[in-house]
């Protein structure tokens, strides 16, 4: 198998867990001869798990960190070893660690592989032990906390800024921008199809962009009502999430109403919104700053998060 490229993304252990268990059982039960009911036990559903997919969407790597801060079930397939996805999985474990506040890690690292945690800084602790007949080392990492950057007295909170109305394509494209640039962490979107004249320009794709990479581990909420229709067509965004999956997260309703909501909207965690009562029409009311709207926005945006479904086809096709 020849691996040009892979990513890794979080794995959610109950859409997931088929992929996570194949991986598991091939590695673990099958390669390594461990018993099925060692190798998967009661915290896997409360542990933070990893997944690594190659271009094909294959699941071919998995890891996990355990609620005691041990990273473990470190799994790659054997024809995808080689090329760096254990390598990746294990950074994106400990920079998970780092934003979790977590000041140490810890592992049982077969002996034949404590080499490679090594390079990376974790130190072998105890003696060696014997694990489901296999030899291990106790290995601790400690962790630097993540430095806080000195910043200035934070400004006072923005005034509040009257309702205006957006009636081209133009002043919607405008809004959307000004409030993608004002967001810290969050940006939260609902649309009928992903709306390619809107979130398909160029402006808008980069602005997410930038956003997704300089906001320090924000990300994009979104749900989409018709996923056939986004599927139907190339879309940009698409191609900017499957590089960026850790940032861009995608949801689909499955309850009547939620598919019948006529309206659009776009929020930011900065008191801004952009709301179109209809759809299909560019006309629309927003505000850079009124609170009290977009947290009506933002407690209706988590209600049918909470509904919806992952969009494991939009995922199929690299997210």
């Amino acid at each position: 198998m020849n691996i040009s490229d892979f990513r890794v993304e979080p794995a959610d252990y109950q859409v997931d867990f088929d992929e996570l268990r194949t991986l598991r059982e091939a590695v673990f039960i099958v390669e390594q001869n461990i018993p099925k009911e060692v190798e998967f036990d009661t915290v896997d559903p409360d542990c933070y798990h990893l997944i690594a997919r190659d271009n094909q969407h294959q699941a071919i790597g998995t890891g996990r960190l355990t609620p005691d801060h041990k990273i473990g079930r470190m799994a790659v397939l054997e024809t995808c070893r080689g090329k760096g996805v254990g390598e990746a999985l294990l950074l994106a474990l400990i920079d998970k660690a780092l934003k979790l506040g977590w000041t140490e890690l810890m592992l049982n690292a077969q002996t034949t592989v404590s080499g490679f945690y090594g390079k990376y800084g974790f130190v072998k602790e105890g003696d060696v032990f014997m694990e489901a007949n296999i030899s291990h080392q106790i290995m601790r990492l400690c962790l630097e906390p993540v430095s806080k950057s000195s910043r200035p007295v934070p400004k006072p909170q923005d005034s509040l800024v009257e309702i205006s109305e957006t009636k081209t394509l133009e002043g919607t494209l405008s809004a959307i921008l000004q409030l993608i640039g004002k967001a810290r962490r969050q940006i939260c979107i609902y649309s009928p199809d992903l709306e390619h004249v809107l979130y398909g320009r160029a402006e808008i794709v980069e602005a997410l962009k930038q956003f997704a990479i300089n906001s320090s581990g924000g990300n994009v909420l979104i749900i989409v009502q018709d996923t056939l229709a986004v599927r139907s067509q190339p879309h940009p965004l698409l191609d900017l999430a499957q590089r960026l999956p850790s940032a861009f997260l995608f949801r689909t309703p499955v309850e009547a109403d939620d598919l019948q909501y006529p309206s659009a909207y776009i929020i930011n965690d900065r008191d801004g919104y952009l709301f179109r009562q209809q759809s299909s029409h560019y006309r629309g009311v927003w505000s850079p700053t009124l609170p009290a709207r977009n947290r009506q926005l933002a407690e209706e945006f988590e209600r049918v998060w909470q509904r919806c479904r992952p969009c494991t086809e939009l995922r199929a096709l690299g997210l």
